[in-house]
């Protein structure tokens, strides 16, 4: 199979090619589920991570303006209306900080008035040093601008310095210690998933001594400096902002590992694999992604890979202490949901490889089966439910605001 025609399978498409009325159908339904799951006492949290994690996601910027909040155990009502005033002269990070917003202009919709631009960018310098400011303990790194960019322009500034401030003292907290061992301790978890799946790419990439560092500035920006379309990446971030921290690097992996021919194609030599993997192709199947990366999730997770990811102790780490994320509901649980949906795709695949469909795979030599295999289905509404219920076992303590 052409691997460039198994990858235009889904890579367009945020329903995988269903037919446009169906479509329309599955989005209202979903958009009514949503709503359901909102204005329920208290908010079931858990079907919204559900929802985020399923396919599509959470469709529009209005609805993940009332979900985002929820994920991230955000009470919207305690949010300050006057936002804090922020102190630029003599700040130690101003310089830097402004320096990478000025060169963020293409993170910013294509054709929006220079006026409006510059006005957004200012809102950005000022969360960014705002969350800072009031953490002294989180140390600025260069690419976190290029998530935070992302929670203003889905949010605008009040709502996103609120969720930004939560999101970097958990999930982001590693990678805003003073030095980048955690983060290369993170980034320590790609190989081992790797070799799982695909000894044959794991012993290639072994041999060419190519590294982790290509991965660098997806994991540390959850892909929004790499990717082009903003869709792509707030798709992304929906699924990120309902699963375990470690889920990035997972997504790392399986884009690695759909890229298998390319890989083993390439000459066995650092430079030309690290040049090749540096640069993700924009025509990416995401559904079909994530739906991968939630199975090796339950699969292999974090706690079988610890050992050898291990270069300092577990606990330093934001993922070794999300066992204390504790939100409110035992639903809310996203390795839960992952493993129900991998339990329901073992007992459908013989049905779903007449379909052509991806079915759970075992850890043999070849366990990666090719986009092709995987198929144009990647029904995460059913789906969804096995990322959710590793959301308490590994979850920040937040206050539980929501009883």
């Amino acid at each position: 199979m052409n691997l460039k025609k198994s990858r235009s399978v889904g890579a367009s498409s945020p329903l995988n090619g269903l037919g446009k009325q169906d479509a329309e159908s599955r989005k209202k339904r979903k958009m009514a589920e949503i709503t359901q799951a909102l204005s329920m006492t208290p908010v079931d949290v858990g079907a919204l991570r559900r929802m985020a994690i399923s396919e599509g996601g959470l469709l529009t910027d209005e609805i993940r303006c009332k979900v985002w909040p929820r994920l991230l155990n955000v009470p919207v009502g305690s949010i300050l209306e006057e936002l804090d005033k922020v102190e630029r002269e003599n700040n130690k990070d101003y310089n830097q900080v402004l320096l990478d917003v000025q060169r963020s202009l293409r993170r910013f919709p294509p054709g929006m008035p220079d006026e409006q631009r510059e006005g957004l960018q200012e809102e950005l310098i000022d969360i960014i040093l705002r969350v800072l400011q009031k953490n002294p303990q989180l140390h600025y790194y260069q690419g976190y601008h290029d998530i935070v960019v992302t929670f203003l322009l889905v949010l605008g500034e009040r709502l996103a310095t609120a969720l930004v401030e939560k999101l970097s003292t958990h999930h982001l907290r590693d990678f805003m210690d003073p030095t980048m061992d955690n983060t290369k301790h993170i980034l320590n978890y790609l190989m081992p998933i790797i070799e799982r799946v695909n000894p044959e790419v794991y012993d290639f990439m072994q041999q060419a001594e190519v590294g982790t560092i290509f991965a660098l500035s997806w994991l540390i920006t959850w892909f929004g400096h790499v990717l082009s379309d903003f869709r792509h990446v707030v798709r992304l971030y929906d699924f990120f902002l309902a699963c375990h921290p470690l889920m990035p690097i997972y997504f790392a992996a399986v884009i690695v590992l759909y890229r298998e021919e390319e890989v083993l194609d390439c000459e066995c030599d650092m430079a030309m694999l690290h040049h090749l993997l540096s640069q993700i192709p924009q025509d990416l199947p995401y559904e079909t992604l994530i739906s991968r990366a939630g199975d090796l999730f339950v699969q292999f997770p974090p706690s079988e890979l610890a050992k050898e990811a291990a270069q300092q102790r577990s606990q330093q780490t934001a993922a070794s202490t999300f066992k204390d994320f504790e939100l409110a509901s035992a639903q809310q649980r996203p390795d839960s949901v992952l493993r129900q949906r991998r339990k329901e795709q073992q007992q459908q695949a013989p049905v779903e490889a007449q379909r052509g469909t991806m079915a759970v795979v075992q850890p043999t030599a070849r366990r990666f089966v090719r986009l092709a295999v995987m198929g144009l289905t990647v029904a995460l509404g059913a789906a969804a439910l096995a990322v959710v219920n590793s959301a308490l076992e590994w979850a920040p303590k937040f206050d539980l605001l929501f009883p």
